[in-house]
């Protein structure tokens, strides 16, 4: 007898608020209460939008986010923490997930509210939808690409391949993505 499909929420397709946004927006700088609206869109066409407040004051640190889910209001605050970066410069700020407590950089909407992502049970990235072989096909075709790119990149027109008598990071990365895609023979393509 078959397997019933579960056909699970994707992680990919979820609304997200994360944390490397805010910071590129301007939104986590101390001492500030920061009023704003996120929206997101697909193909030019606006599919939701979030009015967020961000409060870096001394005594605590939240975002409080205000939107209509299914005509219902929600409004709730999520807390916010800054740490010490783990290689010794600067600060790294985290939300902490009103539903299971884990510091996190991204949360996702699912349902109706804004949470970590291990607060979702069958919930998946895309990834994990796809077989094995068909993950193994994707990365080869994958590598076959990125030697059409590394090619490209090595050949344009002012692209350093040797600083001081040695080998650019950047050289040395193109070289390496055109190894291993040349070294896919046809055989492996067909037999994968």
């Amino acid at each position: 007898m078959a397997k019933f499909p579960s056909y699970p929420t994707l992680f990919d397709e979820c609304k997200t608020i994360s944390i490397s946004n805010f910071k590129k927006w301007g939104y986590l700088k101390l001492n500030q209460v920061f009023r704003s609206e996120i929206t997101w869109s697909r193909n030019g066409n606006k599919t939701g939008s979030i009015s967020i407040s961000v409060n870096t004051f001394a005594e605590s640190f939240f975002v409080e986010l205000d939107y209509n889910r299914n005509g219902t209001p929600i409004k709730y605050k999520v807390p916010l923490i800054i740490l010490d970066s783990n290689l010794g410069k600067g600060l790294v700020w985290f939300f902490v997930c009103p539903h299971t407590g884990k510091r996190c950089r991204k949360l996702h909407l699912v349902g109706n509210y804004f949470y970590h992502r291990t607060a979702f049970r069958n919930c998946m990235y895309e990834n994990q939808t796809k077989s094995h072989s068909s993950r193994n096909h994707l990365s080869m075709f994958d590598k076959l690409y990125r030697v059409a790119d590394a090619n490209d990149t090595i050949h344009s027109k002012h692209f350093k391949k040797y600083y001081r008598g040695l080998p650019t990071k950047r050289y040395i990365k193109a070289i390496k993505r055109v190894n291993a895609g040349e070294s896919i023979s046809m055989e492996e393509l067909l037999l994968s």
